[in-house]
């Protein structure tokens, strides 16, 4: 008996298309879906009607994609995704990445073999590429981070704006040597990295590629980093962090060594998480709705999952952010 494995080594197509085509995945050319349903009849394949049924089952279950469960901001999305799954009837499966690429995909499994209704990412590992086979077997929404490339629903923020307006306000304070702190390549560390640029280049600045700091996430990160900073030649008077953790962590390390914030080192965070107002001094920051962000982004799911909006549609909720002025800038 043939297999989809058969019927793409005929075609010479991956296993992926192929199972698109059979589960009339919309993002599939006429040419492929003519050269499969060929294929199929010519070798004798007929879809297995038991596993497509399997397919169709409700079980009211989430998947939520989370890189890590200590960071607040992460948990007051959660908090917003909880709140409607609860009140229409749906459970959560909280799904612990680590920044995996491995454990991300390993998760997606729960949709591909029916164990959840769906799966709403709050960050992204990896290349949406490897991603998208896996929205043929239920709605994927893109919550928070986001892909430029993406085929789903995403609610996110203009990052770019946010970045231009936190860089714009440490300009405004008479720094001319600011330091960036940046993330992972994803759409959204792209975005913030550009409009802090934008400010950059608008204001006539340079940036030294040394004040450029990758990889930032955590209060490790953050005393990483200031070490780093200690060592340079040419101090920045300003670093702009990609999340309070990261900030309030240097904020620390800053008083640790002697150093005034902010006369010495003014510090701005992102997100406008509890410790921003709970650090001395308190943070600056970018404030994002989390939990909004979270609410948003089920309302979407259920929607999908119901029909009444297209789950393999890029359509974009974008929401505000704000800058907060606090004493560390």
């Amino acid at each position: 008996m043939a297999t989809i494995a058969d019927v793409a080594q005929y075609t010479g197509l991956s296993s992926a298309t192929v199972s698109r085509v059979i589960n009339n995945y919309p993002h599939v050319s006429k040419d492929k879906r003519k050269l499969v349903h060929d294929a199929m009849k010519e070798l004798g394949y007929f879809p297995n009607t038991s596993a497509r049924n399997l397919r169709n089952r409700k079980t009211n279950l989430v998947a939520v994609l989370i890189p890590r469960l200590t960071n607040p901001f992460f948990t007051l999305i959660l908090d917003g995704i909880e709140k409607v799954a609860e009140a229409n009837g749906f459970q959560l499966i909280i799904c612990q990445t680590k920044s995996s690429k491995k454990k991300e995909l390993d998760f997606l499994n729960l949709l591909q073999t029916k164990q959840v209704d769906g799966v709403i990412f709050t960050s992204i590992e990896n290349e949406w590429e490897e991603i998208e086979p896996f929205t043929a077997h239920g709605p994927i929404i893109l919550c928070n981070e986001y892909h430029h490339n993406a085929t789903v629903p995403m609610v996110r923020l203009d990052q770019v704006q946010g970045s231009y307006l936190g860089t714009q306000h440490l300009i405004r304070k008479g720094h001319t040597r600011i330091a960036y702190c940046m993330g992972s390549t994803s759409g959204l560390s792209t975005d913030r990295r550009r409009g802090f640029f934008n400010a950059i280049e608008e204001a006539g600045l340079e940036v030294k590629p040394e004040w450029i700091f990758r990889d930032t996430y955590t209060m490790e990160d953050g005393k990483r980093v200031f070490i780093e900073l200690l060592k340079l030649s040419e101090r920045p008077t300003a670093i702009f962090t990609g999340g309070d953790e990261v900030a309030s962590a240097m904020v620390k390390e800053a008083r640790r060594n002697g150093l005034d914030v902010p006369k010495d080192l003014a510090i701005l965070g992102f997100d406008d998480q509890p410790i921003a107002s709970l650090i001395e001094p308190e943070l600056s920051t970018i404030y994002q709705p989390g939990d909004e962000i979270g609410a948003r982004a089920m309302d979407i799911f259920i929607d999908c999952l119901n029909g009444t909006q297209e789950r393999n549609r890029a359509t974009v909720k974008m929401l505000p952010l704000s800058l907060v002025v606090r004493q560390s800038t």
